[in-house]
């Protein structure tokens, strides 16, 4: 038996490149003593989000820093990650546009990219929309990699999952509700939704997912937590519920998918001829 060891953070970081890589070295550290093969920690985890979300959230100035993904931060977090496959986000620019971006980085670097394709509350005023959903192999299996409130539509974890994604590492900083909060966490609303989309997204496609989210607070934003590993059932193995911390679930990824996949086999059981067609625009 053959098993991979997958972990999910739930950690703040902020505008402090200097500090975020500490932490970033900690956490991976921490991992590395855990025997963990895959690390995915929280959206923008490279120089933070934005400080709140709408028209005027951020001048030029207080934006998220540009890094380059063959600068010396990108360096940096490989000679970190080493033998583990780490996913971090960032802020990306192809010298014109601002992408919200995650990488795969493993010790000989950035092996895979993926740039956040669906944007919530006027983050399009800030940073330029991604096109395409890839998965890739990696050491920890084949990963596909979304952002946020990419989880909330189906077609982006299934274009990955037809791909041959058997791990999905989904990296937020998904905040609690602004108009109708509630005292606790596990109580808000978007806690709620946060966690119905990370399982309904592994068990639907029957793949494993990983889900990092920032944790404490970052301008007006106050985030979620509630990292976790969840199996090809929309069984959680293992999650930081409403605390900071690290999620960590080891899976045999061949006899676990194997085995979810036996009987019923959504991939393989889809009827895509009758469905209709998707790309129609409804109000």
């Amino acid at each position: 038996m053959s098993t991979t060891t997958l972990a999910a953070v739930a950690a703040n970081f902020g505008r402090d490149l200097d500090q975020d890589l500490l932490q970033v070295a900690a956490l991976a550290a921490d991992a590395r003593a855990r025997g963990v093969h895959l690390l995915a920690l929280p959206e923008a985890c490279l120089g933070g989000y934005l400080s709140s979300l709408g028209e005027g959230a951020d001048g030029p100035d207080s934006l998220p820093p540009v890094i380059d993904l063959e600068g010396a931060v990108m360096r940096q977090v490989a000679r970190i990650a080493g033998d583990m496959t780490l996913v971090v986000g960032f802020c990306e620019s192809d010298g014109t546009t601002r992408y919200n971006s995650a990488a795969a980085v493993t010790g000989s670097g950035v092996i895979g990219v993926h740039r956040k394709v669906h944007q919530p509350l006027g983050e399009n005023l800030y940073y330029g929309q991604g096109e395409t959903f890839e998965a890739f192999d990696t050491p920890a299996g084949r990963l596909g990699m979304l952002i946020c409130y990419d989880k909330a539509f189906p077609e982006a974890a299934r274009a990955l999952a037809l791909e041959g994604a058997e791990v999905v590492a989904c990296i937020s900083a998904w905040p609690a509700s602004r108009t109708a909060s509630a005292g606790s966490i596990d109580d808000d609303r978007w806690t709620k939704r946060f966690n119905l989309f990370d399982q309904a997204r592994a068990l639907e496609n029957q793949i494993v997912w990983v889900a990092s989210n920032q944790s404490g607070t970052f301008g007006s934003l106050r985030f979620v937590c509630h990292a976790k590993v969840v199996g090809p059932g929309g069984d959680v193995l293992d999650t930081t519920g409403p605390r900071g911390g690290m999620a960590v679930a080891e899976v045999d990824l061949a006899d676990t998918l194997g085995t979810a996949r036996r009987s019923m086999f959504h991939l393989r059981d889809r009827r895509p001829a009758t469905y209709p067609a998707l790309e129609v625009a409804h109000a």
